[in-house]
């Protein structure tokens, strides 16, 4: 079944209904696309809207699709028009969490006479599920994310700043084949620990700080997601204790998956873990998300999802405990849901590494 019929069968289309997907995710699942533009669909058709600065790039990248080209005083949505009224479309399924409401209005005046409908995530449904192919690209990104650390930890050295460090993972990221970073690469050391998305500064890391690095490249348009910490130096007991926690409740949650295993149910073993060692409240984020296209996707491991884990599914486990004023710890693999449990695509060391 191609990617469309599968949308398509999730979302119930059929004759006379026709799709427009503005996502660029979305548009890259469908059709293998990335410029600029949209995708109409239907049963018997399936085009991608765009301009001249786009239209050989479509043509290369999805064969097999029509590709239509916008002029001065014809929209996106007029050419779509077009196509769905010779193909006798008479509702069309739209991208509700996409398309603004100003663009929405524009929407109804440039297509005129048809029903318009939410599309309710269809696309999304339709890539929970990866693939070999999907697989295959979240493996290699993890693993090419994965080798710039081991290559990158000896690097590291007192006096440098959060930025250079950054710098320098990422370069290291895209020279062993990253086609480009998944994500803005964190780098929090010490005190900004405690902040689980920090941005990182010009502060200089320090002997016995710990220093949490959370990072991805992507490859064939898929991205990775790992997360490690590092001290530099012997760290304080307290923040021994706190690593020793934030790794045994990571590796125990991973052991955990499963399919048909409830999402939520996997989230709370890791705040059991964290509160039972004294750290209550300071783990404040859900322990893991889907990653493919996007680097945050659904299923997702929190209070919030009592979906049941499927295999094919590929989750993040990212515990961390964040202390105001002391520092924090965060440890992350992105993992695939097999038939007998699970496998992590990051095999970088997560046993403490002092540098």
């Amino acid at each position: 079944m191609s990617r469309v019929s599968k949308m398509f069968a999730i979302a119930g289309i059929g004759a006379g209904e026709g799709v427009l997907i503005h996502k660029p995710s979305n548009i890259f699942y469908l059709s293998g696309y990335t410029g600029e533009g949209l995708l109409a669909l239907g049963e018997g058709f399936q085009a991608i809207v765009t301009d001249f600065r786009y239209t050989e790039q479509a043509e290369r990248q999805a064969p097999g699709w029509q590709v239509l080209m916008v002029e001065k005083g014809v929209s996106h949505a007029m050419l779509a028009a077009k196509l769905f009224s010779e193909h006798e479309i008479k509702a069309i399924r739209y991208e509700d969490d996409e398309v603004t409401v100003r663009s929405f209005e524009k929407l109804k005046k440039d297509i005129p006479g048809v029903e318009f409908m939410p599309l309710d995530g269809a696309p999304e449904k339709a890539r929970r599920i990866k693939d070999e192919k999907e697989l295959k690209c979240i493996e290699e990104a993890c693993d090419i994310s994965c080798r710039a650390f081991e290559s990158f930890l000896p690097k590291i050295k007192p006096g440098m700043t959060e930025k250079q460090l950054q710098l320098i993972l990422d370069y290291t990221m895209l020279e062993l084949g990253g086609e480009a970073l998944a994500f803005n690469t964190i780098v929090a050391s010490g005190v900004n620990g405690s902040l689980p998305h920090a941005i990182p500064s010009d502060k200089k890391v320090e002997k016995g700080e710990m220093i949490t690095f959370d990072f991805g490249a992507k490859k064939g348009g898929y991205c990775a997601d790992m997360t490690r910490t590092v001290s530099l130096g012997q760290p304080s007991p307290e923040m021994k204790k706190i690593y020793d926690t934030v790794l045994h409740a990571q590796e125990t949650c991973e052991q955990a998956l499963f399919p048909g295993k409830v999402c939520k149910d996997i989230d709370t073993i890791a705040h059991e873990i964290i509160d039972a060692a004294g750290y209550k409240g300071r783990f404040g984020h859900g322990l893991g998300h889907s990653v493919g296209i996007d680097i945050h996707e659904e299923p997702r491991l929190s209070q919030l999802c009592e979906d049941k884990l499927e295999v094919g599914v590929t989750i993040t486990v990212e515990p961390g405990i964040y202390v105001p004023g002391l520092g924090g710890v965060r440890i992350e693999d992105t993992c695939v849901i097999t038939e007998n449990g699970w496998h992590s695509f990051v095999y970088a060391q997560k046993a403490l590494l002092i540098l």
